[in-house]
């Protein structure tokens, strides 16, 4: 895993730098190659037979890398409804995944799933001036997204910290997406929260998978 994990700091660091400097061509390309990097990571810090946990995983970062791929071959909304739905699996898988560790997940404290709304229903009623017909699209994911990074408090820390970062790199998206709030060098904090929050999934997963009983698994 480490070799991996290497390789893909190295080319998350590229990516980020093409993406200060607008140097389109090279963030085109190392972005592509992020979530195969960390899905090969994924793999090789497992051992087999690798539980549902992980195989579910593995398969949300490929439909995060379908989401990461689309819009450079499709373009107005219908790439952004194929990175949207493809994120929606993405994020539904995850939940999926990390559903058995629920009972030690903030799903069983009010206040923290209130927080989680209040933010789902904020970004957005933030954005359904510009969402227009897709705002129905936009509120499924903002539920789908926030329902993953509840489940994932069920894995720790590192869980929760990266469901956390996820909902800010999407609520980036969104808010900029449909013209509410750009940052300056918005893409460099985008991908900074997405590379993240993808990284500490994954890492969240591999300790909850080394830990859990084999039947759990």
């Amino acid at each position: 895993m480490r070799a991996a994990m290497t390789v893909l700091v190295a080319v998350g660091i590229t990516h980020l730098a093409a993406q200060w400097f607008r140097i389109g061509p090279v963030a085109e390309v190392t972005q592509v190659l992020l979530m195969p990097l960390l899905a090969l990571a994924l793999w090789a810090g497992t051992a087999a037979p690798r539980g549902l946990l992980v195989r579910l995983a593995l398969i949300a970062l490929g439909f995060s890398w379908l989401g990461d791929t689309i819009p450079r071959f499709v373009g107005g909304e219908p790439g952004f409804l194929g990175m949207l739905g493809s994120f929606l699996i993405a994020q539904l898988l995850y939940a999926v995944a990390f559903w058995p560790w629920r009972h030690g997940s903030w799903l069983r404290r009010p206040r923290a799933v209130l927080i989680y709304l209040l933010v789902a229903l904020l970004i957005v009623a933030l954005s359904a001036l510009g969402a227009g017909r897709l705002l129905p699209a936009v509120l499924i994911y903002a539920v789908a997204i926030c329902a993953m990074a509840l489940l994932a408090t069920g894995l720790g820390r590192l869980g929760t910290l990266g469901g956390a970062v996820f909902v800010v790199s999407d609520s980036l998206i969104a808010l900029d997406a449909f013209g509410v709030l750009t940052l300056p060098a918005h893409s460099v904090w985008v991908m900074t929260t997405y590379l993240a929050a993808q990284v500490l999934l994954v890492l969240a997963v591999r300790r909850a998978d080394g830990e859990a009983p084999a039947g759990r698994r």
